[in-house]
């Protein structure tokens, strides 16, 4: 602690001190036994904010490796394709989907029911109402001018949709200005044929539509139905007479949805065109995350090594020397080295995978050997990845133990946790000393005014001596002589 000197100059002046500034020097000296706390404490900072980040690293590898271990992840993708794209179009292949090739021929599509009005005059006064059904549901009987609904196509239209039956109803313009009511089915397929009632399919509730404006010569304004609600029939593999209530198939091939457009070019006896359907492991998307993989554990390789050197400043980074530091270089290495069981694919190597030539901890993919791992020995590659005890599982329980995760104890977390405890005491030795230092300074500051206060009174009192003795003895001290 260095010494702190009170200047007084000259006694007698009456100027006294600066007492803020004594008392600033004093608490300066005071706050001198902080410094190693806080040297300490930077340190500590700086090592967390760079277990933190390797923490964020190793957490984004292990996302990465969930990608590839999750048995519904990038593993199980599939792709898909169609020998001709006009009959039928592959639309998606989930991870339920089985690699294999299957043959389909369209007998026909799906078709959705319509019915349709004759033609009337836009402003035309309706009366009468129209009853139908839709598949094999109850009768409904919608009348013209119900409530407040004009007794016209485009009134009837919109009373029909008001009342939610299963159909859309819509009012059709002509060329010639005249127009018609349609309703199209909203359910595809058989199930939504769309029957208009009449005197011998329902007698007791016929649609009894008429224009009272202009008379039309059909019964019910020729309401009927266009356009026959059909299911779609295709065979699968030979499997014939396979529905589906609309042209996108769902319930054909497991895990697989297409979309039929036509029945194709059939041949000269007549027989449909079998198009070929195949369904393959997704590769590519494979190639992709296992790539980002190597990527993202080589960047936090890099910034584990970076560690072991000094900054610009000529100063070791914060994890340098430390034991955490050797244990994740350790950990990772040990790692993505090891061999799993007697599989031709049975460790990274074999995927291409390999360490570089700096021996810096750092990995390097070969494409072409991964792309023939994947090619030939598929189910190896997902063992490789998803099996117990293997590099998947193995990797994964690695990554839990160095990382930041709380939960299952990783190496970073204990290693914050540890800095936590350490960084609490000493916080708590700074407030201390700061409450003690606010203290002292306090009493410091009232008994060195004090004192100031003194020093500036000496003048005056010493007049008032020399007044005292000048009046007792007659003689003036400030004369001369």
């Amino acid at each position: 602690m260095g010494a702190v000197g009170l200047n007084f100059g000259s006694a007698t002046s009456g100027q006294g001190f600066d007492v803020t500034t004594t008392v600033n020097q004093i608490v300066t000296n005071l706050q001198a036994v902080e410094t190693p706390w806080k040297t300490q404490l930077t340190a500590l900072t700086s090592k967390d904010t760079t277990l933190t980040s390797l923490g964020t690293q190793l957490a984004t590898l292990s996302t990465d490796l969930q990608n590839l271990t999750d048995f519904s992840g990038t593993m199980a993708y599939k792709t898909g394709s169609s020998s001709d794209t006009n009959v039928l179009s592959l639309s998606s292949a989930s991870a339920a989907a089985v690699a294999g090739t299957h043959t389909i021929s369209v007998q026909n599509l799906a078709q959705t029911s319509s019915a349709a009005t004759d033609a009337v005059g836009a402003s035309d006064t309706l009366t009468g109402g129209i009853t139908f059904q839709v598949g094999t549901g109850s009768w409904q009987t919608v009348n013209v001018g119900d409530g407040s609904t004009a007794a016209t196509l485009s009134g009837l239209s919109a009373a029909i949709n008001n009342a939610s039956l299963g159909v859309t109803a819509s009012v059709l313009t002509n060329a010639d200005g005249t127009q018609r009511l349609s309703l199209v089915s909203q359910t595809s397929g058989s199930a939504g044929q769309i029957t208009i009632a009449d005197a011998t399919n329902n007698s007791s509730s016929p649609t009894t539509l008429a224009d009272s404006t202009t008379p039309d010569q059909n019964t019910g304004l020729g309401f009927a139905t266009i356009q026959k609600g059909l299911d779609a029939t295709i065979t699968v593999d030979g499997v014939s007479n396979i529905t589906s209530a609309s042209n996108t198939v769902t319930n054909a091939i497991p895990g697989v949805t297409f979309q039929l457009l036509s029945t194709g070019t059939a041949s000269s006896d007549g027989t449909p065109e079998t198009v070929q359907v195949v369904i393959d492991n997704d590769t590519t998307s494979i190639e992709t995350a296992i790539n980002t993989f190597v990527t993202d554990y080589n960047t936090a390789m890099t910034a584990i090594n970076a560690q072991e050197g000094k900054d610009s400043s000529g100063n070791p980074e914060p994890l340098y020397g430390t034991s955490i530091l050797a244990q994740l270089q350790e950990g990772l290495e040990s790692a993505v080295s090891s061999s799993f069981g007697s599989n031709t694919i049975n460790s990274l190597i074999s995927l291409g995978i390999t360490a570089n030539a700096s021996a810096d901890g750092t990995i390097s993919l070969d494409a072409d050997t991964l792309s023939s791992a994947l090619n030939a020995n598929f189910d190896q590659v997902v063992s490789l990845f998803q099996d117990t005890g293997s590099f998947g599982s193995t990797f994964t329980n690695t990554l839990n133990g160095l990382g930041n995760s709380s939960a299952d104890g990783g190496a970073i977390s204990l290693a914050l946790s540890e800095d936590g405890s350490e960084e609490t005491t000493l916080n708590d030795n700074v407030t201390k000393q700061e409450a003690l230092i606010a203290t002292q300074k306090t009493s410091l500051t009232t008994e060195l005014n004090t004192a100031n206060e003194i020093l500036q009174s000496i003048p005056e009192q010493i007049q008032e001596v020399n007044e005292m003795y000048g009046a007792i003895t007659g003689y003036n001290t400030n004369q001369n002589g």
